[in-house]
């Protein structure tokens, strides 16, 4: 994998963990405004994901760089994206669109840390689809929305 320097975010914890990895799926926008994405195609999908902390686990880790690629990878790698539960063919805001697709990973790792003893967060998640074209998703803090 290229190496890569991500947009960081904001924040005063006290680690910050980043995960690079990839994986190949296919998918198809299930509307006519998608052009020739409407079709079923596929993608090699990079992805970085950033989780932080001020406490680490009982192994020493913030969160295993396993686990991350566990959660993801083996979920998404060489599958059609619109057969996952957490995308729809009849709600734009669960379309398999890469900003749905950045958000979905999110809320796998989130609810992951959620139960484990640290609790670590995931701060964001870069999902590049293409060699020109990435999502950002972050998501707004509970005050900032």
């Amino acid at each position: 994998m290229m190496q890569q320097i991500y947009p960081a975010p904001m924040h005063n914890y006290s680690y910050e963990l980043n995960k690079d990895f990839h994986f190949s799926a296919a998918h198809a926008i299930p509307t006519e405004d998608a052009g020739k994405c409407q079709f079923v195609h596929g993608h090699t999908y990079y992805v970085n994901i950033t989780v932080a902390g001020d406490d680490l686990d009982h192994a020493g880790f913030l969160i295993n760089f396993k686990k991350i690629k566990q959660l993801v990878h083996d979920r998404f790698d060489h599958t059609l994206l619109n057969d996952d539960d957490l995308f729809s063919k009849n709600d734009p805001d669960r379309f398999p669109t890469t900003e749905v697709v950045a958000r979905s990973i999110w809320e796998i790792i989130e609810k992951h840390l959620q139960q484990t003893e640290n609790n670590p967060t995931c701060l964001q998640v870069f999902l590049r689809e293409t060699p020109t074209s990435y999502v950002l998703y972050r998501p707004k803090k509970a005050g900032n929305q």
